[in-house]
């Protein structure tokens, strides 16, 4: 053993230092360890905090948007738009346009085909009802691709009351969302969509019936009008 190291054993106040000096270094090691799950702890406590403020910020924003615009009902027509122009050829001759009917409420009901059973029912319905439709101020026009001529023959056949359009274009059928796909026999193909269109005395879209079943639905039709 050299001096130095003998006088350091034989020193007892070396004794405490180096204790001292051994129990500070454990307690800053201990110090470490406690503290950094202690951070880490409050960091996720914050950032969950954060996380759920943006949460609820966007839900707020959310429900403070404005107003959305009216979904169309159907195909291609929405209900309070203003109803698209038309002027087209009809039965017995001539021509009808919608502003032949301004400032009166009007119903227009499109039918596939003329002299079909379904569509003859429709027509026969409107037909019945023809004085009741007038008294709640409101006429009525049936539309089909059927050509003039056919028209007249349906016409004739079961005396109906109620001009028949002339659309063989599809121009009409498309502006009121009455022509689009179908599906029969699990065959698609492209074809009027029996749909019936209300629309107000101020020329805009009041009511829309699209998939229409005929039994009652006249009816239906002239209970709406009358409310209008």
């Amino acid at each position: 053993m050299s001096k130095e190291s003998q006088k350091k054993s034989s020193n007892p106040a070396s004794y405490g230092a180096i204790d001292g000096n051994r129990l500070a270094t454990a307690a800053k090691k201990a110090t470490k360890k406690t503290a950094k799950p202690a951070v880490t702890k409050a960091t996720k406590t914050t950032s969950a905090k954060t996380a759920t403020s943006k949460a609820a910020t966007t839900k707020t924003g959310a429900a403070k948007a404005g107003p959305r615009t009216p979904a169309t009902t159907g195909t291609g027509l929405a209900e309070g738009v203003k109803a698209p122009a038309f002027k087209l050829p009809r039965d017995g001759g001539g021509t009808v346009s919608l502003a032949d009917y301004g400032g009166q409420k009007l119903v227009l009901f499109f039918y596939p085909k003329a002299n079909t059973p379904g569509c003859t029912k429709e027509a026969i319905d409107f037909t019945r009802l023809s004085k009741d439709f007038a008294a709640a101020g409101a006429a009525v026009l049936g539309v089909s691709a059927d050509s003039v001529k056919a028209q007249d023959n349906f016409r004739d056949k079961h005396d109906l009351a109620v001009p028949l359009i002339s659309d063989e274009t599809h121009e009409m059928l498309e502006a009121y969302g009455a022509w689009g796909e179908k599906s029969l026999y699990g065959r698609k193909f492209l074809g009027i969509i029996r749909s019936t269109v209300l629309i107000g005395a101020d020329g805009r879209v009041a009511k829309v019936w699209r998939n229409v079943k005929v039994d009652g639905h006249a009816d239906a039709v002239l209970a709406a009008a009358r409310a209008l």
